[in-house]
């Protein structure tokens, strides 16, 4: 991946011991949902480890979790290895996602020469949210053709906006994205279109009985116009309706966060991906 950021502090902000351990099992189930998506994909649950590997060439969606919160060193080095050992047999490259929080305290400070030790990276910060229920707009939204995700043509539209968004080739985000196992009965995916073209994109996951919003992206040309938001109201509304649920968790990108918390999301925890390279790479 090319956007690389450093380590960022840990958040500041009110803990809840059961928020966090909720928003980490639903980016592991929202992964989970990816990888079994996949046809090439598969999830290894060991006991100190949790995989969700699609084995494709994107690494986010190669990505390796906790299974419960790591107390000492040797938890954590147990965790990285044995993920490690998984993907050293494909040729693909991999992330390992914590939350700082489920470190002890000892343990934090020492995560990051944990991981690098193992030639992983930290990558991407993300800011697990949730919201009850989404505030009222505070702004008309844009004029948009949204479009629900039912066929090729919005496979490749989630991907493509998707794969730019993350400064990814479009190849690599149809291998990672374009599976029509990804867009089943656990998901309700919408494609917003400016003149017919794809703009901006939202997926809303069924996820342990919450809405999981995820692959909420927009092309460079169309932000700060609101079309995320749009969008992603629209498939909140679409999900509630046919789940019949109203909480929903996310992960934001530094960039996203702000518009989150202007629709009601609170923050609850910070996230932090640590990248593996490709072999050869």
């Amino acid at each position: 991946m090319r956007r690389i950021l450093p380590p960022i502090p840990r958040p500041r902000w009110p803990l809840s011991r059961a928020e966090i351990d909720e928003s980490h099992a639903q980016f592991r189930g929202a992964w989970r949902l990816f990888a079994l998506g996949l046809s090439g994909g598969e999830v290894v649950e060991r006991a100190e480890v949790i995989i969700t590997a699609g084995h494709v060439s994107w690494s986010l969606m190669n990505m390796a979790f906790l299974p419960k919160p790591a107390e000492t060193e040797a938890d954590l080095e147990r965790a990285v290895d044995s993920a490690a050992r998984y993907f050293a047999q494909g040729p693909h490259g991999w992330a390992f996602t914590l939350t700082p929080d489920w470190l002890s305290p000892a343990l934090r400070d020492k995560a990051d020469a944990v991981l690098a030790s193992r030639g992983l990276k930290p990558g991407m910060f993300m800011t697990g949210m949730v919201a009850d229920r989404l505030l009222a707009p505070v702004r008309p939204p844009p004029k948009l053709d949204v479009r629900p995700v039912r066929d090729a043509w919005g496979y490749n539209a989630i991907a493509d906006v998707n794969a730019a968004a993350y400064d990814m080739p479009q190849v690599l985000g149809r291998e990672a994205l374009a599976a029509p196992g990804i867009f089943g009965p656990e998901c309700r995916a919408f494609v917003g279109c400016h003149d017919g073209a794809p703009g901006t994109t939202t997926a809303a996951l069924r996820v342990d009985g919450l809405i999981y919003v995820a692959l909420v992206a927009t092309l460079p040309e169309h932000r700060r116009q609101g079309s995320a938001e749009a969008v992603l109201r629209h498939a909140h509304t679409e999900a509630r309706r046919a789940w019949g649920l109203e909480r929903t968790v996310l992960h934001a990108t530094p960039a996203g966060a702000p518009i989150y918390r202007r629709m009601g999301y609170r923050d609850v925890t910070g996230f932090v991906s640590y990248f593996a390279p490709a072999k050869g790479a």
